[in-house]
């Protein structure tokens, strides 16, 4: 086969690739990363770069203009190289959103009455040992048992073969004086022995940290809490994008990304275990220690992105019957997993239910109480795939349904994530119907992300601009709404006032995209209680999760139909409830055990099963909805406003 050079203009070498190769492949092995949203579907025009010479095969050039094209603008991961090229690669897009850190977070209370020798299960225990002689010449390991027999009453123990290659060094280091750090009960084996973790020579003083971490591996953030096990204080938070976005901004791209190859997998875990590295590393100098010092890790995370970790093929969960190759992860070692820090500490990957309803879920509902409580509630994490709770202490049901990223700034003209410069919300003048917005950072506009684009959504439809099916009235007397290339638009921000020049503006299409997103998320609810017999009237709580429900403007996402029409006081918005559920996790196995619980409890309903779910789709692909005695506060505001 033959091979050709392949030359980017920001590469420091030129690679040599046989014919055929993908172009976002070369780059790859060019060092040179190129973001691909949709997974190398072809589908966002993210990875377009520009072949100023060579030969080269497009197998798609979706989302570029004509005029791109002409200028030799081709899809990187929808191009295969026939020839020697040289390729402009253009500035990548780079995620700056607001992250939580413990710089800005607010403190997180330890659970009250929390006593970490009742609650935990790492355990720390100085010893004494005898030493060695003529007349005892007992081995170092049952030395070493003896001690913690004699101690704290644990008569045997579970080692690794490293570390019980270190154990004599470490006994003779420490003069006979050491400090042991065991695990003394694990998930996947609770009738096992303690686990020895650590063995540190000397004695440490009880007052020194024993350090613990919660995780929750979010589609787009992945976020970190360093925790004190003896305190159960968390001394730092950290958050950074999952290195996965990349890949795929959803969880179907990055199956479809990951599933292509080997090297595609190992780069998909590659990606997030470099993510998690790098925020053990900022937490850990926050409080002064060594990543090696941390003992246990609970890991929290929808089911994609505990495959995807773990290197767990992940194709099956978007292949019916949509199965996961495991939701009940055996406990692991950090060293098994790929994290930098001690190699024998604990990981606990938390239980998830189904494909679609994973380990984020059923830590959001024992954070949120959920499990706990008399009272009927209705969980939602808004998000790509719109994950719902439904009961009480008695009784839970979930089901999940596609939502899709637009709210994300995925699938919108001028949508991005959060980040400086995004419009984060929109108020229009019901008489001059010129807009008022907010951008994060203060800065002059770049676009609407996901709290902008509800806002905005809901004041087009109050102030007439847009009718209940979405469509624009062209006929207002404003320029503001004009006819674009494929409808009706609403420009937002001229041109004069953005950063890059062009008018912001929200479309038909865009429109379409966040009513079917907005139609799948209160369909999926409404469908669930459907199904148990629960009036909607009768839920006497709704509790939003996820870092983005932190952002909804309530009246204008009931205004739109994305959230149920009930008194605001039923409405509490909680935050990431994942990586809160990691914490209590990681502090109380009490807790533990009811993560267990609830995953194994809550029933999980198909709604792909049968037709009711697209039948309550389409009566909700409307603003707010067709049925518009379901929204009686947004019948009075249409009238007030009419």
């Amino acid at each position: 086969m033959a091979e050709h050079t392949v030359t980017f203009d920001i590469a420091d070498e030129p690679v040599v690739v046989p014919t055929g190769t993908m172009l976002a492949e070369a780059a790859r092995l060019a060092g040179i990363d190129i973001m691909q949203p949709c997974g190398g579907q072809g589908r966002c025009g993210r990875c377009a770069v520009q072949v100023t010479s060579g030969s080269a095969r497009s197998r798609s050039a979706q989302r570029l203009s004509p005029e791109a094209i002409e200028q030799g603008f081709v899809l990187a991961c929808q191009t295969v190289v026939e020839g020697d090229l040289t390729v402009v690669v253009p500035p990548q897009e780079k995620v700056e959103r607001r992250l939580t850190t413990d710089r800005v977070a607010a403190e997180i209370a330890v659970p009250v009455g929390y006593d970490p020798h009742s609650a935990q299960t790492i355990r720390r225990f100085s010893l004494m040992l005898s030493p060695p002689d003529m007349a005892d010449q007992t081995d170092d390991w049952s030395r070493l048992e003896t001690a913690l027999r004699q101690e704290a009453d644990i008569p045997r123990l579970r080692v690794s073969l490293p570390l019980l290659q270190r154990v004599g060094a470490i006994l003779r280091e420490g003069e006979w004086q050491v400090t042991a750090v065991l695990d003394t009960e694990t998930w996947d084996c609770e009738r096992c022995l303690p686990r020895l973790v650590d063995l540190i020579p000397g004695r440490v003083p009880h007052t020194m940290p024993l350090w613990g971490a919660a995780i929750d591996i979010g589609t787009t953030t992945v976020s970190l809490w360093l925790v004190d096990l003896i305190t159960g204080k968390v001394e730092a938070q950290v958050a950074e994008y999952n290195g996965q976005i990349a890949r795929g901004e959803d969880v179907i791209s990055r199956i479809i990304y990951a599933g292509k190859s080997d090297d595609n997998s190992r780069e998909m875990r590659e990606l997030v275990l470099g993510t998690i590295n790098e925020l053990f590393e900022k937490a850990c100098k926050r409080v002064k220690a060594s990543p090696a010092e941390v003992a246990k890790v609970t890991i929290s995370g929808n089911s994609t992105m505990m495959h995807l970790l773990l290197g767990i093929p992940a194709e099956n969960i978007r292949l019916s019957p949509f199965v996961t190759a495991v939701n009940q992860i055996p406990t692991l070692s950090a060293g098994e997993v790929g994290l930098d820090i001690n190699p024998e500490a604990t990981v606990d990957c938390l239980p998830g239910v189904a494909s679609y309803v994973g380990a984020d879920i059923s830590a959001g509902v024992l954070s949120s109480g959920t499990d706990d409580t008399d009272a009927i509630t209705l969980f939602i994490d808004v998000g790509t795939n719109g994950e719902t709770v439904l009961g009480s202490r008695e009784w839970l049901v979930t089901c999940a349904c596609s939502a899709g990223p637009a709210f994300e700034g995925a699938g919108v003209r001028d949508g991005m994530r959060a980040t400086v410069g995004a419009i984060e919300e929109v108020w229009v003048n019901a008489n001059t119907f010129e807009p008022t917005y907010r951008v994060i950072g203060g800065k002059q506009p770049r676009g609407i992300c996901g709290s902008g684009l509800i806002s905005l959504l809901g004041e087009l439809f109050l102030t007439g601009i847009i009718d209940k099916g979405g469509n624009f009235n062209v006929d207002l007397d404003t320029p503001r709404v004009r006819e674009g290339e494929h409808g009706g638009e609403y420009v937002v921000a001229w041109g004069d006032g953005t950063e890059h020049g062009r008018d912001i503006a929200i479309t038909r299409v865009d429109v379409d995209n966040l009513l079917r997103a907005k139609a799948a998320i209160y369909a999926g609810f409404t469908v669930l209680a459907d199904s148990v017999g629960i009036p909607f009237e009768t839920i006497e709580q709704m509790l939003v999760g996820g870092s983005f429900g932190k952002y909804i403007n309530i009246e204008k996402a009931v205004d739109i139909g994305l959230l149920p029409d009930m008194p605001w006081d039923h409405f509490q918005f909680l935050g990431n409830t994942s990586i809160k559920g990691a914490y209590l996790a990681l502090l109380d196995k009490r807790s533990r055990r009811r993560i267990r619980d609830i995953a194994t409890r809550m029933t999980y309903i198909e709604l792909s099963a049968d037709n009711t779910f697209y039948d309550a789709f389409m009566s909700a692909l409307f603003l707010p909805h067709t049925d518009l005695s379901r929204f009686p506060s947004v019948s009075e505001a249409m009238t007030t406003k009419g």
